[in-house]
């Protein structure tokens, strides 16, 4: 009977390890693009509060991994959530590509992804292996949260969700 028992736990254990979380989400708001500015411009304060504002949403999902673009703006809206769990932040190319795709269902931890207006879409539908989000966001558009479930081999769009 003990030996039932004991299976039954690394089963149960084993299915319940093979499911994970991608969190995506587009920067936070950027700072205007002033003449002597480059075009890798920072956030804005209301940027710099959504980051934090993120984090707490995150705090307790037990994040494994975090990727970023290798712009400022994407950077410092993951940054925050990546100090509270002690992760580096892994960058990706400026669009995702299959390699990234690859990358990422490889893992076995929720993660963290911070993208773009033009990537974030490309992001989820890649995941998903099929079209999920119709699009590119509004470029005023900061405050969607892009949840994917990953269970075994399949992924699912879990939804779509509003953040502060």
């Amino acid at each position: 009977m003990a030996r039932v028992w004991i299976t039954l736990c690394l089963i149960i254990f084993g299915l319940s390890s093979c499911s994970h979380t991608y969190y995506i989400v587009r920067h936070a708001e950027k700072a205007n693009q002033e003449s002597n500015m480059s075009s890798d411009v920072p956030l804005a304060a209301a940027g710099t509060q959504r980051a934090e504002a993120l984090r707490e949403i995150l705090k307790h999902k037990k994040l494994g991994y975090v990727f970023s673009t290798n712009t400022i703006r994407t950077r410092s809206t993951a940054q925050p959530t990546a100090d509270f769990f002690h992760l580096a932040i892994e960058t990706y190319g400026p669009r995702p590509d299959s390699a990234f795709i690859a990358l990422l269902r490889s893992k076995k931890k929720n993660t963290l992804v911070v993208g773009h207006s033009n990537t974030v879409d490309d992001l989820v539908n890649m995941l998903c292996g099929r079209k999920q989000i119709p699009g590119d966001l509004p470029d005023t558009e900061y405050n969607k949260l892009f949840i994917v479930k990953k269970k075994g081999k399949k992924l699912t769009f879990a939804e779509s969700t509003i953040y502060p």
